[in-house]
Order: structure tokens, then C-alpha cells, then sequence
């Protein structure tokens, strides 16, 4: 028993805990450099999201300090220092505001104003979010308080992702969409609150020296983070619950379509369900069916029998607004296969620059250096002593009595390549 409890003590491998808290506290200040950083990573964190790109976003949450002045909110209250609480409050307030100023400055002047899907994914914070932001955090606090702080933490950048939500409400404030402003600063919110309530924890279960011996305040404290809890809990429930019916009803529509429909050979060329309407819609169209207005009433009536209740299905025939619709599709699509294919274009190209493509060259060299065997060549990359680098052809071969200074000639002329080297593989003696 004693050697399970030892798998998983958290005091094994523990730092000083008068060292973290000063690492901690020295990492709350939004001063000078810090503030500057912080600056940078917004604006890398917006174009992002501008330009929908996760690789830049990720970018931006692994430079981002925002984490400081939450993990010294949490050992503020896990030590009762309200010193220290009041200075991570205060710090982690100058930090909120200058992120949303700089991001929604960004937004204002940048022409590019689409809502593409990294913003979306910002705006309807749920219970999944609580548990990211709260197993982040757990990992987060632990690597702080280990002598080796490991991998963990740019890990806990990208897991927890404070940037993005604060750069979405930046957002919501440039484009006056409060809707969105609400939604990416609950999600901000969320993951503040539950990263300090999961380093709160780590520093009661490691046993920090507290800053009182009251009861009373300890139990105050006790109940106002339970309280807290219940808050930031309760709506993210709920919108977790109304995402799970979104997906139930999605799916429900998709088979009630399918059945009805595509089963008969009807052709859907334009579909757009919306569960957020009253009452819910079901938008289709088809490629040459045309239906009498009874026909369309019975639809609707069948809609409750396949579980889709105060739902309207409305089949488009005949308007032009849906032929513009359908282009807006297809040219989405467009663009989005064009730049997949200047991707594998690029990739082509990379892998070509080390490829001999030339399958007559074996057989040649078979005829003119019959002596020649197990014979291997392609290219590499060869770093000249600085920074530059250059292509180098290298062929691998076995055998005897071969001429390689003219070997060496041939291939030159033979594959138009002045970077050459030859090597003869030695021989293994038995």
C-alpha cells in the first residue's frame, strides 16, 4: 500500500515551497517586458483568428504570460495571502483591459471582418471548456511546484488557451457584436477561474504554510469558491446540454432527410438546418423534383413522427436567392480545395528537390559499369559551414575496379549535376 501511495505522492520530486511562491510572485507583474510580451502575443493571437490560422494561435498562447497573476490568485487563496490575492487581481485586471483594447484596436482597422471558425469556437463556452480549463490548470500548478518543471507547460498554454476568448471579445467589441463579446469572455472567464481553482487545490493538498489561523475566514473562503463554483458551473451546463440536443436534433434531421428523400432518388442539392429558430427549420432544395403544396404539408406532419417536433421543414423551388446561396457554397469550396492544392503543390516541389526521378539510370549504369552492384543515390542537404545549406547528390555503390573519376563525369553530364560524391561501400569479410 505504502509503495501505491508513494506512485502517486505529489511531495515526491517537490521544490522549496518557499521558492515556487517566490517564482509565482515574481511572475504576476505586469511591468516593462512582460507587458510588452503580452502586447505582441495579442496581436499575433488576432491575426490568428483573422486569418483563421491555429498555428498562429497556438503560437500566441505559448508566448502569452497571462498565466502568472491566475496561478498567484490561486496560491494567494490556497496560502490566505490577500496581499498577494489584491496584487494577482490587480495585475490580472491591467492585463484583461490592455488585451481587449489592443485586440479590438486590431480588429477595428483590420478590413477583414469574417467570422471564420477559430472566432466561432470561441463564443459558446460549455462544461467541456470547465474541465479543460480545470485539468490544465491541475497539470499547470504541478509542474510549478516539481524541481524540474518538465514539458507540462507550453502544453498548459495551448490546453487552457486564455488568448483566444480575450481576443474574440476584442473582437465582439470591434464589430459591436455583444453576443459574441459575452460568449468568448464567459469562456475567458471560465478558464481564469478554474485555473486558480485548481492551483488552489494543488497548494491545500501540498500543504502550504497559511497566512491565518482563523477558521472562520478559511470557512468563508470555502464557501465563497463553492458559490463561485455553482456560478461559472450552471450556465456552461447548460449550454453543454444545448449543444448535445443542437447534435441530437442535427442528426435526427439528417436521417429523417435521408429516409424520406434520398431513399426515393431525390437529388438534395441544398440543405440548412437551424435549431436555433422558433420554430426550428429544415431548408432543402432538389436537383429537378418539383412538390404540390399537399405534399409539402405531409412533410411537415411526418416531422413529429420522426421525433423533430416544433419543426418546419420549407422546400425551395424556384428561387433565385437559392442559386446565389449555392454558388456562395461552391465558391467556398473552391477556394478551400485551391489552397489544398498549392499545398501539395509546395510539398511536390520540396520532395522533388531531393528526388532523382529517372528510372532509365539504373539500367545504363548496369551497361556501363557492369561491375557495379547494390548501387543507392538521391540527394540530401548539405550545411557549408554557415547558415545556408545546398543539395548534394550522393551515390552509394559496391563493387570492383571502377573507374570513378569517370563514373563521376558521366554522371555530371548524365543527370546535368555538378555536386557529386561518390561513395564505395567496403567490403564485409566473413
Amino acid at each position: 500500500m505504502n509503495n501505491m501511495f508513494n506512485f502517486i505522492n505529489l511531495h515526491n520530486g517537490e521544490e522549496g515551497k518557499n521558492k515556487v511562491l517566490e517564482n509565482v510572485t515574481s511572475n504576476i507583474s505586469f511591468r516593462g517586458s512582460n507587458l510588452w510580451i503580452l502586447a505582441c502575443a495579442i496581436i499575433i493571437a488576432s491575426v490568428g483568428l483573422n486569418v483563421n490560422s491555429t498555428a498562429v494561435i497556438i503560437g500566441a498562447m505559448l508566448i502569452s504570460p497571462l498565466m502568472g497573476p491566475i496561478v498567484g490568485a490561486g496560491f494567494a487563496l490556497g496560502t490566505y495571502d490577500f496581499t498577494l490575492l489584491k496584487k494577482s487581481f490587480k495585475n490580472l485586471l491591467i492585463a484583461t483591459v490592455v488585451s481587449l483594447l489592443v485586440s479590438a484596436l486590431y480588429f477595428y482597422i483590420s478590413p477583414f471582418k469574417d467570422v471564420q471558425s477559430e472566432l466561432l469556437a470561441r463564443t459558446s463556452p460549455n462544461i467541456y471548456d470547465v474541465l479543460i480549463a480545470f485539468f490544465g490548470g491541475l497539470v499547470g500548478v504541478i509542474a510549478i511546484t516539481r524541481v524540474e518543471k518538465g514539458n507540462p507547460i507550453p502544453g498548459v498554454a495551448i490546453a487552457t488557451a486564455l488568448m483566444p476568448p480575450l481576443c474574440t471579445a476584442g473582437f465582439g467589441l470591434a464589430t459591436f457584436n455583444f453576443s459574441f463579446f459575452v460568449g468568448a469572455f464567459y469562456l475567458y472567464t471560465i478558464n481564469c477561474f478554474f485555473i486558480c481553482i485548481a492551483t488552489f487545490l494543488v497548494v491545500k493538498y501540498l500543504k502550504y504554510p497559511s497566512s491565518i489561523v482563523d477558521n472562520k475566514y478559511e470557512k468563508r473562503i470555502r464557501y465563497s469558491i463553492t458559490f463561485l463554483i455553482l456560478i461559472m458551473i450552471i450556465p456552461s451546463s447548460y449550454l453543454a446540454y444545448n449543444l448535445f440536443q443542437e447534435k441530437k436534433f442535427t442528426k435526427t434531421a439528417e436521417l429523417f432527410l435521408q429516409k424520406e428523400f434520398e431513399k426515393n432518388g431525390y437529388t438534395l442539392i441544398y440543405k440548412k438546418i437551424n435549431y436555433n429558430a422558433t420554430p426550428k427549420t429544415i431548408d432543402v432544395a432538389f436537383l429537378n423534383k418539383k412538390f404540390t403544396p399537399e405534399e409539402i404539408k405531409l412533410y411537415n406532419k411526418l416531422l413529429a413522427d420522426n421525433g423533430l417536433f416544433n419543426t418546419t421543414i420549407n422546400i425551395r423551388q424556384n428561387n433565385s436567392d437559392l442559386k446565389s446561396e449555392i454558388l456562395n457554397e461552391i465558391n467556398k469550396n473552391n477556394t478551400n480545395i485551391s489552397e489544398k492544392d498549392i499545398a501539395l503543390s509546395n510539398l511536390r516541389s520540396e520532395l522533388d528537390k531531393y528526388k532523382v526521378s529517372d528510372s532509365t539510370l539504373g539500367k545504363e549504369l548496369q551497361i556501363l559499369f557492369p561491375d557495379m552492384s547494390d548501387v543507392s543515390y538521391g540527394k540530401i542537404s548539405e550545411f557549408a559551414g554557415t547558415d545556408s545549406t545546398r543539395l548534394q547528390l550522393f551515390m552509394v555503390y559496391s563493387g570492383k575496379g571502377i573507374n570513378e573519376p569517370q563514373l563521376k563525369r558521366w554522371l555530371e553530364k548524365r543527370l546535368n549535376e555538378k555536386n557529386i560524391e561518390l561513395l564505395k561501400r567496403p567490403e564485409i569479410k566473413e
